[in-house]
């Protein structure tokens, strides 16, 4: 018996050792799966656990003319979330308090209260004041959350030009979505360990993360003058209830827009209030044909080539036959021919015939070479979105037949951007070189000096200086006693030309009860160095001309050009007569 109970004790001994030993085991077997076996991956597990990876806002660098004026700039926004579960006081005296400062009425917001407990958006886009007068109520229940917001101080003055972004920050339309890549400055992906109770700990932040450059973008464009080319440019278009229009100012040294102004516009900080439409900037986006502002550049290409001299003289008849085309100057009903008269004759009675008699001293495959060399039928190459190329048919079908030729000379048969027409009559400004029209000055400091400057094709030469100051005095003899006397400016020499050209169809033909007026402006003439473009789209009456509609917008800019450069007279200014 005794013997019994004391083998069943051993047995239960060994049993327990046993049982101790084997767990041992297991714990030794599973502290080495653990440490040696699985322990790379829990330890990249515990890594992605304790680390945080954050990529912070970054503001959007600002847009400023080239006097420093700020168009677009990045300011912090609010937006008020309230929580009526908190409030410690009721709805109505809440909805009082918040009233006058979102401008909403009490009762609206009462109403919104009642909806649900929590998460009730009453605000989007909330200024630093408004946040301000929020913050000092010291109201629960309120939370404000800070975002950026893009802010364009001059509203609708260069929206053109500027563009606007959308509600992810990202460039839609003008500079801001062609030159994205400069104005989003750099942004670092951080790195931040979290500890036991879940507090962000600083621990792997690089020292000066938050510190981001000044830069800011910097344009060729002047706000005084941008200004007021939209304000010359609205108001004529009232006057004639024309459909749209466009200004440029370009330098005709380097291509720099000093202006660009097209209406109708849109307000940037309001777009999804307009037709997108209107995001598109039609100087540059849309064709037309020039009409009679091409004329002084086809004078040019016969002067260069030697098929005419400046003292050269054409019959004018009135009309002529080309096959089955029978072609007229506009005032032939009532004028008729103008008879044998000079190529500087020509322009400034913006004679069709005497046009199409030079054309004809050039064989059409070397015209329309030259029309190539002048870049028709290409981009200009400018630094805003969305330009299309100019349209010119084939060689085959220009020379087919001599008509093609002859509706060239007048500025018809072919279509182009006005800014391609600013661009080419820049070559007469500058002594014949074709530069690219650009409006991106390039990224300054806010102490003014430069970090970066855009690279732009070099000048192409096209015409010699002879040439282009031969027909400059032909086209300052159309502002002096032809059609453009309504852009003179008392004291200042000014070159120019008309233009009133049928308004293509896009179904072929042209309309009949529709045009586009036009005027370039080259100043001042003793030294070139401004053109001055306003197309005016559709204008309505009997009287609606380049000379009268198109003309007195350039002399407006120019005047104010001459305000702003501080131009002196080029001559005498004669005192009105008593």
């Amino acid at each position: 018996m005794a013997q019994n109970s004391s083998q069943l004790l051993r047995f239960r001994l060994l049993l327990v050792w046993g049982l101790m030993i084997a767990a041992g085991l297991g714990i030794l077997f599973n502290l080495y799966r653990l440490q040696v076996t699985q322990s790379p991956v829990l330890e990249g597990r515990a890594r992605r656990q304790q680390m945080v990876y954050l990529r912070p806002f970054v503001p959007r660098r600002s847009i400023v003319d080239r006097n420093g004026n700020v168009l677009a700039t990045d300011r912090p926004a609010y937006t008020l979330y309230a929580h009526p579960k908190l409030f410690k006081i009721s709805k109505r005296e809440m909805s009082a308090l918040l009233a006058p400062i979102l401008g909403k009425s009490s009762t609206q917001l009462e109403k919104r209260f009642n909806q649900k407990s929590s998460g009730i958006r009453l605000g989007y886009g909330l200024t630093e004041e408004v946040a301000d007068q929020i913050a000092r109520l010291q109201a629960n229940g309120l939370e404000l959350i800070q975002q950026y917001s893009r802010l364009y101080p001059q509203q609708d003055l260069a929206a053109d030009v500027v563009g606007y972004v959308d509600v992810d920050h990202r460039g839609q339309a003008g500079v801001e979505y062609s030159k994205e890549e400069l104005l989003e400055r750099a942004v670092r992906t951080l790195r931040l360990s979290r500890a036991g109770n879940g507090s962000l700990m600083p621990d792997h932040v690089p020292e000066g993360f938050l510190h981001f450059d000044d830069l800011r973008l910097q344009l060729t464009m002047d706000s005084r003058l941008q200004r007021a080319a939209r304000f010359a440019l609205k108001q004529r278009m009232e006057q004639f209830s024309a459909e749209r229009g466009t200004v440029i100012v370009m330098d005709a040294r380097d291509g720099s827009l000093l202006a660009l102004a097209t209406e109708p516009t849109y307000n940037p900080n309001q777009y999804s209030k307009f037709d997108v439409g209107r995001f598109k900037n039609w100087a540059l986006s849309d064709l037309y044909e020039p009409g009679s502002t091409f004329k002084p550049l086809n004078v040019a290409i016969a002067l260069e080539i030697g098929a005419i001299q400046p003292d050269s003289l054409f019959n004018d008849t009135g009309q002529i036959q080309l096959g089955q085309w029978q072609i007229a100057n506009f005032d032939f009903e009532s004028k008729g021919g103008h008879g044998l008269i000079s190529v500087g004759k020509i322009l400034e009675y913006s004679s069709n015939i005497g046009m199409v008699r030079i054309i004809q001293q050039m064989k059409p495959k070397v015209y329309y070479t030259w029309l190539e060399r002048l870049g028709l039928g290409q981009k200009v190459a400018i630094d805003l979105p969305f330009e299309a190329a100019g349209q010119l048919k084939s060689e085959r079908q220009f020379t087919a037949t001599p008509v093609n030729a002859a509706t060239a000379a007048f500025g018809q048969g072919f279509s182009l951007t006005p800014i391609q027409l600013a661009q080419m009559h820049a070559t007469l400004a500058n002594g014949g070189k074709l530069v690219t029209p650009h409006v991106v000055q390039g990224l300054f400091d806010n102490k003014g000096q430069m970090h970066w400057q855009p690279r732009l094709p070099a000048p192409r030469s096209l015409f010699s200086p002879k040439t282009t100051q031969s027909v400059l005095q032909m086209m300052e003899n159309v502002v002096r006693e032809g059609t453009g006397k309504n852009a003179q400016v008392p004291g200042y020499r000014i070159a120019g030309k008309t233009g009133t050209a049928q308004k293509a169809s896009p179904t072929g033909g042209y309309y009949t009860n529709a045009k586009i007026t036009s005027f370039v402006g080259i100043f001042p003439v003793e030294s070139p160095r401004y053109v001055v473009l306003a197309v005016v789209d559709d204008p309505k009456g009997k009287d609606a001309f380049g000379s009268t509609v198109a003309a007195p917008v350039v002399k407006s800019v120019l005047e104010a050009l001459i305000s702003i450069e501080r131009i002196p007279p080029s001559q005498p200014i004669e005192a009105p007569k008593q």
